[in-house]
């Protein structure tokens, strides 16, 4: 059996985040629960997630500065910011502080079901892609990383 995919919950309101954790786990991911900004922190730095889903307004450190401060560790994990803050100037905010979508709330849970799949699967086929392997072969070339020989 495939492992789960693991996504990272921040989420304050407690009745949002029970929603949302439930909904998530009913479509087969493993969920982790943040509840502020430094905890969200903490588990990027412990584990590896498929993807976050961050609040922004959070206690203590906000969902933006989280976001900003997890993609100057070069942590490329595809976030999506959940947020009631939905002026045009926020979401463009949050977008170029390295947020890689946007959805507002109130939203839709069937929409943020399929982002999170698209996200998901748009950042796997970049690794894959991005991942070249023990042998690489172009024309009549072949290169074997592992034991430095091209032919």
């Amino acid at each position: 059996m495939a492992n789960k995919l693991s996504v990272l919950l921040v989420e304050d309101e407690e009745n949002l985040h029970d929603a949302l954790k439930l909904n998530l786990e009913l479509e087969g991911y493993e969920i982790t629960s943040a509840y502020d900004g430094n905890q969200a922190l903490q588990k990027v730095e412990q584990e590896y997630f498929d993807l976050i889903i961050m609040d922004v307004m959070l206690p203590g450190v906000d969902g933006i500065s989280v976001t900003e401060s997890i993609r100057l560790q070069n942590n490329e994990v595809p976030i999506l910011i959940l947020s009631a803050k939905n002026s045009s100037a926020d979401r463009v905010f949050g977008l170029k502080k390295g947020a890689d979508d946007y959805l507002t709330k109130p939203f839709n849970l069937e929409e943020l079901l399929l982002r999170v799949q698209k996200l998901i699967e748009k950042n796997k086929k970049m690794q894959d892609k991005d991942f070249i392997g023990d042998n690489y072969s172009f024309g009549k070339n072949h290169v074997d990383f592992r034991a430095q020989e091209i032919t």
